[in-house]
């Protein structure tokens, strides 16, 4: 079930016939496939390369056979060396010899290209969907549970945020996440389809008519770039890391708090799991995961980008490594933005536990500090006063907050009474940290 083989004068060894083929991994292509075929077959009745009849034949031949597919009466299987040749074979055996027409001025080199641009394409879109519904979860959350807690530097507490603002980060850059992968469609969006094997074709043919069928920007420049580019599965699997990184930092402090030792919320039992031997376990295994699967999704941008490193011009059979890592990047991330939304979605906020930790960590020092400033004290000065009235605290086990002004004077004679309203917590958020009390991001 060869698309080649007339120069051949044996058959290929049955281990390579399995080496070979990549039917397993590229039949979700299927659509993709039979849409350019279909505009390669409009492009050559428009070119009066095939006859209105034999266009026709062929693409009620081609929707056969799709419908067929998703219907499960055809079953995407058998001896074929790839879904091109499935596809081809498959309209032969129904309509005949004008099944053989199909090829006319295309090469599998430019057919897979535009069928992975395809793919790659409407997938990429999909992500952005979920990267929304993502933001639209850490938003809702947000609104929801506007209360302080410690913001943390070196996973020290430093100074008092919001619980919202906090996730509005995590917002923030899963925004950023989605420009990038709408940059990546914007570049990706070129139709290869007329490239041929690497120089086009002898045939009068209009790439244009098959660019506007597919929904490409334009034909790509550059015949041999269009059939060995894939700069674009590197720049969405990049992206896609940079999204399972962020992805995995969420999960870390998703971790964290869900932990005895902060107890600052409480996953959900849909996103948990429990021992097998200590019954009073229950594992964030959801958030596990997902960290996890970050260095999987890294490990396929690698595997492509070292399997393209040493490739001349144009296509090498290397490429057909592409489709694997980019399949498997793709599914995970996909899952895991799910699994992070539904994991937000359902989330238990204990506020008192937040507030607990902010009045057990001298979140306000640096607020006293700024407020000797304004009242003249070098800020130098003013860190150093500030250090030794945490010792103090620490030793008397006190908040700063809860110290008399009578204990507060003993450190410097500059601090009234308005000391008070200063470095209250609740306060801290319309003051200074005024972009904490903002809106998070749409």
């Amino acid at each position: 079930m060869k698309l080649w083989g007339g120069r051949f004068t044996s058959k290929a060894h049955e281990i390579m016939e399995q080496f070979n083929t990549s039917l397993p991994v590229d039949k979700r292509l299927y659509q993709e496939d039979i849409a350019g075929s279909l505009a390669h077959v409009t492009m050559l009745v428009h070119s009066d390369l095939l006859t209105p009849e034999e266009g026709e034949l062929l693409i009620n031949g081609l929707q056969e056979i799709l419908a067929d597919i998703e219907s499960g009466e055809l079953k995407i299987e058998g001896n074929y060396e790839d879904i091109h040749s499935f596809i081809e074979v498959s309209l032969t055996e129904r309509i005949g010899e004008t099944g053989k027409k199909l090829h006319t001025a295309r090469s599998r080199n430019d057919q897979v290209a535009v069928d992975m641009r395809l793919y790659a394409k409407n997938k990429a879109s999909g992500v952005m969907d979920s990267i929304q519904q993502l933001i639209k979860s850490l938003n809702q959350k947000a609104a929801d549970n506007n209360v302080i807690m410690p913001g943390y530097t070196h996973l020290q507490r430093a100074q008092v945020v919001t619980f919202s603002h906090h996730l509005g980060a995590y917002a923030q850059m899963f925004a950023r996440d989605k420009k990038r992968i709408e940059n990546a469609i914007e570049i990706l969006d070129e139709n290869p389809l007329g490239c041929g094997a690497l120089a086009g074709t002898t045939h009068n043919i209009d790439r244009d008519v098959t660019t506007s069928l597919l929904g490409f920007t334009k034909p790509v420049d550059n015949f041999l770039d269009g059939v060995s580019d894939r700069d674009y599965l590197l720049e969405l699997m990049s992206d896609f890391s940079i999204i399972m990184m962020h992805l995995s930092r969420l999960s870390e402090e998703l971790i964290l708090w869900s932990s005895q030792e902060f107890q600052f919320i409480k996953m959900d039992d849909a996103y948990s799991t429990g021992s097998s031997i200590m019954p009073q376990k229950k594992n964030p295994d959801a958030a596990e995961l997902i960290r996890g699967k970050t260095g999987r999704v890294y490990g396929s941008l690698f595997a492509l980008l070292t399997t393209l490193k040493g490739l001349p011009l144009t296509y090498n059979k290397d490429m057909q490594e592409d489709k694997e890592q980019f399949f498997d990047a793709l599914d995970t991330v996909m899952d895991c933005l799910e699994i992070m939304s539904k994991m937000i979605d359902t989330l238990h906020v204990n506020a008192d536990k937040m507030k607990e930790a902010v009045k057990a960590g001298f979140l306000n020092a640096t607020e006293v500090a700024d407020y000797l400033v304004s009242r003249g004290t070098p800020f130098r000065d003013a860190h150093g006063i500030v250090g030794q009235l945490i010792i103090y605290c620490e030793e008397h086990g006190k908040a700063i907050e809860d110290l008399t002004l009578v204990e507060l004077a003993k450190f410097s004679n500059t601090i009234g009474d308005d000391i008070y309203d200063y470095i209250d917590y609740e306060n801290l958020l319309t003051k200074g940290n005024k972009g904490l009390m903002k809106e998070v991001l749409k």
